[in-house]
């Protein structure tokens, strides 16, 4: 008698501006992968070289980003507006990679809770997959908050309404301890029978092997990062700037530029190091060793970002965050401001930073003992991944 066939599982993943959604879903499709799910990832943000997937199968699908926070005009990988034509290429794109694969489980990350410019893709996915016969499991793959918005009470209710609509459980990736979801979405009572709290998806702590020791690559230095996104700029001039008024200005300060910086974004980074940074600047892009150098750096500068933050407490690193804002974002503000109150962090607000004010934060972040400060359930990865198979498992198809 043959074993039974492994359940698939398809998770959808579309980053705009940078690339923390990407890497967040990748970190689950590798644990489902390792659960022993069959499981595929299709991403439809800019490709991202070197994507860890252990296990997974990935697609990709016709890029496209947004031109700016305010998400409302779409770009395809040619730098042009989308149209009518190339929303329909993508959409059967789609439809028939999820077909083909048939998935026991439909992962959608961040819809209905937000990515609703992709609804010309997404409604007709969800209205296929409802109508599937057998009937895949469809799962809405949701961060702990959501972002504020001016029109946020019918903002709210449309997401209400659609998660109603289509889907059959929430995998919140958060702790309730901390921010529960109905901090941010106040219909959560309402659904509460399907939201699952995960814990907070992050990469498995380095081994020992892989973490460095004493003399380890990037011990004592200062570490200055904007994450995956290209919104980070004024933060690395500031910190650059700020440097020779720290105490920690002996140190050798490493400028993490982005994941592909423009060229002469590298060039005016280098050209301000070299007038300010007394040779002890430099100005690299963005390398995988993020989480080793977190292990052993002196202090950390960085946005608040999802991935950043989780990295950076289970680091147990010193940081200095400045919560990226945009266009009246909330989201890190709202969990740096929290892990602030707690001691975990030192926070500069955007609308704040100047040399002055980051050198003072970095001075008191500095004199910080290390040590966990704040308890946050950081098991997501695993935990989602054996929810699916769990719930995978139980269909009888």
């Amino acid at each position: 008698m043959s074993p039974p066939a492994r359940r698939r599982v398809l998770l959808y993943v579309q980053h705009l501006l940078g690339i923390g959604h990407l890497q967040r879903t990748a970190i689950v499709a590798r644990a489902c992968a390792e659960a022993g799910l069959d499981t595929l990832l299709l991403s439809g943000g800019t490709p991202v070289p070197d994507l860890p997937l252990g296990g997974a199968r990935f697609e990709q699908l016709p890029p496209c980003v947004a031109t700016d926070p305010s998400f409302k005009v779409l770009m395809d990988a040619a730098g042009r507006p989308v149209d009518d034509a190339w929303k329909a290429r993508r959409r059967e794109r789609l439809l028939g990679l999820w077909r083909a694969f048939n998935p026991h489980a439909l992962v959608i990350e961040l819809y209905p809770f937000g990515r609703r410019l992709m609804r010309f893709e997404l409604v007709p996915l969800l209205e296929a997959a409802q109508a599937a016969m057998p009937r895949p499991l469809i799962v809405s793959s949701a961060r702990d908050v959501l972002q504020d918005n001016e029109d946020n009470a019918p903002r709210l209710q449309k997401m209400l309404q659609a998660f109603e609509r289509y889907f059959d459980r929430a995998l919140v990736h958060g702790d309730p301890a901390f921010i529960p979801f109905e901090r941010t979405f106040p219909h959560a009572a309402r659904i509460s029978a399907r939201i699952v709290y995960t814990g907070y998806v992050v990469d498995r702590p380095l081994a020992a092997e892989d973490a460095g020791d004493a003399q380890g690559e990037g011990r004592g230095e200062v570490l200055v990062s904007a994450g995956g996104g290209s919104f980070g700029g004024s933060l690395l001039e500031t910190a650059i700037r700020a440097r020779a008024s720290t105490t920690l200005a002996d140190r050798l300060w490493r400028v993490r530029a982005g994941v592909d910086p423009a060229p002469e974004r590298i060039a005016e980074l280098r050209r301000l190091a070299q007038r300010s940074g007394s040779g002890r600047v430099i100005v690299e892009p963005n390398r995988p060793d993020f989480r080793n150098r977190l292990r052993g750096c002196a202090l950390s500068i960085s946005q608040a970002g999802y991935n950043t933050l989780l990295e950076t407490l289970q680091a147990n690193a010193r940081a200095v965050m400045v919560p990226y804002v945009g266009r009246k974002e909330t989201e890190q503000t709202l969990r740096a401001r929290l892990l602030a109150e707690r001691g975990a962090i030192d926070i500069v607000e955007e609308a704040a930073l100047a040399p002055d004010s980051l050198a003072a934060a970095i001075d008191h972040a500095a004199r910080r003992a290390r040590g966990p400060r704040v308890a946050i359930d950081m098991n997501g990865a695993q935990r989602s991944a054996a929810l699916l198979a769990e719930w995978t498992a139980a269909l009888a198809w």
